[in-house]
């Protein structure tokens, strides 16, 4: 029904698309200048609105990259209450540079964590402010054109693929398909474990538009739950009941792990990026009393975890658990991936 109905949002659609062409063309055509930068600005992005997996990505190249690199990453920083450029350090709190930049900073601390909104502006500022960096990621920047990145990773969702999609509001794309061809990489993520070769050539088909592109594959792989607070693991069985609690673009492979996973479970979802308050917290604790469960937890993302730390005295004596969500490459070419990205850095030492 929902589909349906946003098919008769067509013709908006053709005029969102006229617009982000006409955008695209300035750009193209250097009526509107981007910038690139003799230094490694590596760009995490997709083509669609929602979760393909961006974060996950991002946390993926730092791990790759910071025992070997002085790593930094820039955010927005989406639904922050600051503005302009800012370095997260041992006072920032999520409200100040957005959950996404909170995490980073939080499970990366060596790493260098920085928002603002204009990127073009943030680069040569933080490399003023850390002269040592020697590698950037760019966090979903893909549709920043003032900034042209050395490397551009695209995600598309193998549910959902780029070029199966329309543009909004009929669709779920932000940006016209036709731009995959600024990408070096396209990732094809959320992808069941058992993709076959038959299958995974028939899609490389579809969505390489230029021979330059390389293909990979990732599945979504759940790491052990830990305590919000006391980070100590917790295995999830078959006779755990859990209360999900979600904010995020798609919850859907959650849900689908906990189907397999767990006795019962309900959820309260919140809008992406909701900055919890105190009358969630009480309708929160309000459903979890509702289990009648003897084994019973409240189980939340990594992305909401931040946002719920500031109720640590409320939430301390509740069973309240984050699940971490990473990504696997699929058909042994994770070597490949990681050569490919260690290759491009390396260029820049010639």
């Amino acid at each position: 029904m929902l589909k349906s109905f946003r098919y008769l949002l067509l013709p908006f659609s053709l005029i969102y698309g006229g617009i982000v062409c006409l955008r695209n063309w300035l750009f193209d055509k250097n009526i509107l200048r981007s910038s690139s930068f003799n230094f490694p600005v590596i760009c995490i992005g997709n083509l669609a609105v929602g979760g393909t997996g961006k974060t996950p990505m991002v946390e993926y190249l730092i791990r790759l990259l910071k025992n070997e690199y002085a790593t930094a990453t820039i955010s927005r920083g989406y639904k922050r209450k600051t503005k302009g450029f800012a370095i997260a350090d041992e006072y920032t709190t999520a409200l100040e540079i957005g959950d996404e930049p909170m995490q980073f900073h939080q499970k990366f601390p060596e790493v260098t964590v920085a928002v603002g909104e204009e990127r073009l502006v943030a680069i040569p500022q933080l490399l003023q402010d850390k002269p040592d960096t020697q590698v950037i990621i760019l966090d979903d920047a893909f549709q920043h054109r003032p900034v042209k990145a050395g490397l551009n990773i695209v995600l598309t969702e193998y549910a959902n693929l780029y070029t199966r999609d329309f543009m909004l509001p009929a669709g779920d794309l932000r940006d016209v398909k036709r731009s995959i061809n600024r990408a070096g990489v396209i990732i094809i993520t959320k992808c069941p474990s058992d993709v076959t070769i038959e299958e995974k050539n028939q899609i490389i088909n579809e969505v390489k538009t230029t021979e330059h592109h390389q293909v990979f594959f990732t599945t979504t792989v759940y790491t052990e739950p830990y305590h919000l607070f006391s980070k100590e693991e917790k295995s999830i069985t078959t006779d755990t009941s859990v209360l999900l609690i979600t904010g995020i673009a798609n919850p859907q492979p959650l849900k689908e792990l906990l189907t397999k996973s767990v006795s019962t479970y309900d959820m309260l979802r919140y809008a992406d990026h909701h900055i919890f308050t105190i009358d969630d917290l009480e309708d929160i604790k309000k459903h979890f009393e509702r289990i009648s469960a003897a084994n019973k937890i409240i189980l939340t993302t990594e992305k909401d975890a931040v946002r719920l730390q500031k109720f640590k005295t409320q939430l301390k004596d509740y069973s309240i658990y984050v699940i971490a969500v990473q990504h696997s490459f699929l058909f042994n070419e994770g070597q490949q991936f990681n050569t490919t990205v260690m290759n491009f850095i390396g260029s820049f030492k010639k």
